[in-house]
Order: structure tokens, then C-alpha cells, then sequence
């Protein structure tokens, strides 16, 4: 009848608010964070045998960390083959005219 009271691993908040930082304030430093505090939490609740909980917000805040490394690394891609591409053409419409 005594059972014990389940406390919401900190981590795990902190990654889910880094999370949501990452995809408003903080895009990329936020996302970092909230990555490496979701990989820590979910470690910290399946030590905790039972004690702790929030792996919930936890695998929350990995997602949305991991979606906007993601979108930030393809839109830098996007922007260094669109760079390379305008160099590229002006550099063959320059070759051309000579």
C-alpha cells in the first residue's frame, strides 16, 4: 500500500525546455543541449529502478533536438550548393564572354 513517490527526473525537463529553446531562442546551442540532457536523463530513470520518471519529456526533448541538427546541417548544405552554384555560373558566363 506504501508505495513510493515517483519523482520527475530534472534532466529530463531540462532537455524537453532546451528542446523547445532550440526550435524558438536558442536554435542551434538549445538543440545541442537538450540532446546531451536526454541521453543523460533517460540514463539517470533506468537506474533509478522505478524512481524517477519523465523519460517522456525526455525522448521529447531528444526529438526535437535531433530535428533542428538536422534542418540546421541540410540548410547548410543548401546554402554552401546554392553559393557554389551562383560561383559556379558566374564563373563560366565570366569564361564565356572572354
Amino acid at each position: 500500500m506504501n508505495t513510493p513517490v515517483r519523482q520527475t527526473n530534472t534532466l529530463a525537463v531540462v532537455s524537453l525546455v532546451c528542446g523547445i529553446l532550440g526550435w524558438t531562442v536558442l536554435p542551434f546551442l538549445g538543440s545541442v543541449v537538450a540532446v546531451i540532457c536526454g541521453h543523460m536523463a533517460r540514463g539517470e530513470i533506468r537506474r533509478s529502478q522505478g524512481l524517477q520518471e519523465g523519460d517522456g519529456m525526455a525522448v521529447a526533448g531528444l526529438v526535437m533536438g535531433y530535428l533542428v541538427i538536422a534542418l540546421s546541417v541540410l540548410a547548410v548544405i543548401a546554402v554552401i550548393l546554392f553559393f557554389g552554384g551562383l560561383a559556379a555560373v558566374l564563373a563560366f558566363a565570366g569564361a564565356a564572354g572572354h
